[in-house]
């Protein structure tokens, strides 16, 4: 997995390439997030447009992340959502935790 940085104004949008697997990405995820946030970024997006799947380990990731960013006072917003990954967390119930979006304009218009 890899993980893209890219700012647009206040909010940083994370472009997230691979899988996101227990040992493959979820510390790189983490590390990422720790380092953004101690670096005062607290708007997030998640760009998953080229993560074909997402494990167990994975998701806990991604969640441990929304949690991190919530408690510095942040807001962790998900964009262009796979059909797979929204069934997972529509099963999960988690698409009633994470702000999804479709396109980067309509992540970014809800920070404003």
């Amino acid at each position: 997995m890899t993980i893209e940085e890219r700012p647009t104004g206040d909010v940083m949008i994370l472009d997230l390439k691979g899988k996101l697997t227990i040992g493959d990405g979820d510390e790189l995820l983490k590390d990422k997030i720790n380092s953004l946030v101690q670096q005062g970024h607290t708007k997030l997006i998640l760009n998953l447009a080229e993560v074909p799947y997402i494990d167990s380990g994975g998701l806990g990731q991604v969640v441990r992340t929304y949690t991190t960013v919530k408690q510095h006072n942040g807001s962790l917003k998900l964009m262009n959502v796979t059909k797979r990954i929204e069934d997972l967390l529509a099963i999960t119930k988690l698409l009633t935790v994470f702000d999804v979006f479709e396109t980067e304009q309509d992540a970014l218009q809800s920070f404003s």
